[in-house]
C-alpha cells in the first residue's frame, strides 16, 4: 500500500436530539452558532482539514439524528469510523442516562474489529445555559461514566460561546488518526506468521 499523503478520518457524533451535536460541528467547521433549533433528519456530515503534526488530514463529522426512529439507518453509517463522539446536555439529565444505549449501539452497529480498545470521546455541552445554574449532571459523575468505559477523553463544552470546541476536536482528530494507524497495522500483522503482543490501551487523550 502506498503512503497516502492526506489522510480521511471518518468521525461519528451521537447523542439524544437537541444536545447540540450539530451546533458543535457548526462552530467548529464554519464558526457560527444558531439559536434556531433544526432536528437532522437522517445523517449528514461536514469535513475540515487540519495537520496533525507532519500528516494532512481531512476530519469528515458525520452527524447523526437523534430521533430512536432514525437509528436504524445506523449501520450503513456506523462501519469504517476512525472515533465516535458521544454527546449529551450537562442540564439534562436523560441525555446523559441515555449514553450506555448510545455506546452499546455504535458497537453492535459499526462492528469495529476490537471494540474494547475502539475510541471514545465523550462531550458535555451547553454548560454556558444560565451561568451553570440548570446543571444537572456533575463533571465527577461524568468522568466516573468516562473511567468506566476504559478512560475515555471528556470534554465540556458551549457551542454558543464556542468554549473548548477547538480543543475537542482536535483531541478527536488525533484519537481517530491513531486510531487509523493502529487499523493499519492490525491488517499488517495478520498477515505475518506470528503476530507481535499488542501494547496495553493506555488512558486518556495523548492531546
Amino acid at each position: 500500500m502506498s503512503l497516502r499523503r492526506r489522510t480521511l478520518l471518518k468521525v461519528i457524533v451521537l447523542g439524544d436530539s437537541g444536545v447540540g451535536k450539530t451546533s458543535l460541528m457548526n462552530q467548529y467547521v464554519h464558526k457560527k452558532f444558531s439559536q434556531q433549533y433544526k432536528a437532522t433528519i437522517g445523517a449528514d456530515f461536514v469535513t475540515k482539514e487540519l495537520q496533525i503534526d507532519d500528516k494532512l488530514v481531512t476530519l469528515q463529522v458525520w452527524d447523526t439524528a437523534g430521533q430512536e426512529r432514525f437509528q436504524s439507518l445506523g449501520v450503513a453509517f456506523y462501519r469504517g469510523s476512525d472515533c465516535c463522539v458521544l454527546v449529551y446536555g450537562v442540564n439534562v439529565m436523560r441525555s446523559f442516562e441515555t449514553l450506555d444505549n448510545w455506546h452499546e449501539e455504535f458497537l453492535k452497529q459499526a462492528s469495529p474489529p476490537n471494540p474494547r480498545k475502539f475510541p471514545f470521546i465523550l462531550l458535555g455541552n451547553k454548560i454556558d445555559i444560565d451561568g451553570g445554574n440548570s446543571r444537572v449532571v456533575s463533571e465527577k459523575k461524568a468522568k466516573d461514566w468516562c473511567a468506566s468505559k476504559g478512560n475515555i477523553p471528556y470534554f465540556e463544552t458551549s457551542a454558543k460561546e464556542d468554549f473548548n470546541v477547538d480543543e475537542a476536536f482536535i483531541c478527536i482528530a488525533k484519537t481517530a488518526l491513531a486510531n487509523e494507524s493502529d487499523q493499519d497495522m492490525y491488517r499488517y500483522f495478520q498477515g505475518l506468521p506470528e503476530a507481535a503482543p499488542e501494547n496495553e490501551q493506555r488512558g486518556g487523550c495523548a492531546c
